[in-house]
């Protein structure tokens, strides 16, 4: 589709982030499967130019044609900021080039959206870019629901508190989080494999924490010994469900509970 101009103000098509989950394509909501098939321009990261995208491999093991004019984007696997500051500009600028012909377009992302993906930075970049460009965003299942459905764990219920972080951050920071809530998932766990497993050793959690690996993917592997994992090279796309069912809690102040404890005394005391 040509761009569509009024005067010489330019129309620009939407830009659609369209979650597909963690890998299996069972799990592509029904928005985002529409998204997808409502004739917008597909986009799709790789890491390098040529390379295969993750999240482009579970549209098509849905059964879903890749169009012939579909697009890559490249976004380094990097903390380089030089190199990912030129690579977010050219992804950016490509975008808004092709926004500009007036034609959606819908940028396929693994995982959701809105948690630790692409597309969120892409949009901003975009969006200063063109503050006028249009942006809608698909929820979609996040990897670490997933790993929970996949695995029978329950993350948190009743008051029960959760966090989710980068590995990453360190098992200095790990450890102060286990006193702090009752499940840690920690993403992106590879660089961190021995170092994490060492210290749910000395901490006694070795029983409660789980490792998941391309969950909803081809080679899913769910390892409950986790200890065995120690010396290991894990794949990229792993995380680990972290439980202290021992934890100290404080006392809960505001909550549930004791919303429904005041509305009862309220009601008592209007009788």
């Amino acid at each position: 589709m040509n761009s569509i101009k009024h005067g010489s103000q330019i129309k620009y098509g939407r830009l659609i982030g369209a979650s597909l989950g963690p890998g299996d394509p069972e799990l592509i909501t029904r928005r985002a499967w529409a998204a997808l098939q409502s004739g917008a321009r597909w986009l799709y990261p790789v890491k390098k130019a040529e390379e295969s995208s993750y999240a482009l491999a579970i549209a098509e093991r849905g059964g879903l044609a890749v169009p012939a004019d579909a697009e890559a984007l490249v976004f380094p696997m990097t903390r380089d900021p030089v190199i990912l500051d030129k690579a977010w500009a050219r992804a950016a600028a490509r975008t808004v080039e092709l926004l500009a012909e007036g034609r959606d377009l819908v940028f396929l992302v693994e995982g959701d959206a809105s948690t630790f993906a692409t597309f969120g930075h892409l949009a901003r970049v975009v969006r200063q870019l063109v503050p006028e460009v249009e942006v809608e965003t698909i929820p979609g299942v996040s990897s670490f629901a997933a790993a929970a459905a996949a695995t029978g764990t329950i993350l948190a219920e009743e008051d029960e508190t959760l966090a989710v972080i980068p590995a990453a951050y360190g098992v200095e920071f790990i450890d102060h989080l286990i006193d702090e809530f009752d499940t840690l998932v920690l993403l992106k766990v590879k660089p961190m494999i021995d170092e994490t497993v060492e210290l749910l050793e000395r901490r006694g959690l070795v029983a409660t924490s789980c490792f998941i690996e391309k969950v909803g993917a081809p080679g899913e592997r769910i390892v409950r010994d986790v200890v065995s994992l120690k010396g290991e090279k894990v794949n990229y796309l792993s995380l680990m469900i972290v439980q202290n069912p021992e934890r100290a809690r404080g006392e809960l102040r505001r909550g549930c509970r004791k919303r429904v404890e005041r509305k009862q005394t309220a009601e008592s005391e209007a009788t």
